[in-house]
């Protein structure tokens, strides 16, 4: 992969990251940690910064040194999972699409509740 390639992906994935702070239903995890890995590829300065943010830079490093996820974090991920699939249920027709939608959310769920939670004396 270029390096011009991994920056553009690691903005990308970084912009997602922050779409998914505000919008229910778009997670914002996975797209923070695929713009960290990208950015350690693509741009030094850019990786520096994630892991300084005062918000993002906490959840990379309790990530990678612990594969560990805060509380505060789970709940509001599973909040929004719950709050999107209310939303769905409003506005989809289909009980089968709500089904699937509903395991992969209870799915997702299980597996953010099941991380350990970061030790702070690491």
């Amino acid at each position: 992969m270029t390096r011009l390639a991994a920056l553009v992906l690691a903005y990308l994935f970084l912009a997602l990251a922050i779409v998914g702070v505000v919008l229910p239903g778009l997670p914002t995890v996975p797209f923070l940690l695929l713009a960290a890995w990208f950015s350690a590829r693509g741009s030094e300065r850019l990786h520096r910064w994630l892991y300084a943010h005062p918000h993002f830079g906490k959840l990379l490093i309790d990530w990678e040194t612990q594969k560990a996820i805060s509380r505060r974090t789970k709940v509001v991920a599973v909040i929004m999972l719950i709050a999107s699939w209310v939303v769905m249920y409003h506005r989809v027709n289909s009980a089968w699409l709500l089904a699937g939608i509903a395991m992969l959310f209870i799915i997702i769920a299980a597996y953010l509740v099941t991380r350990p939670e970061p030790q702070a004396n690491r």
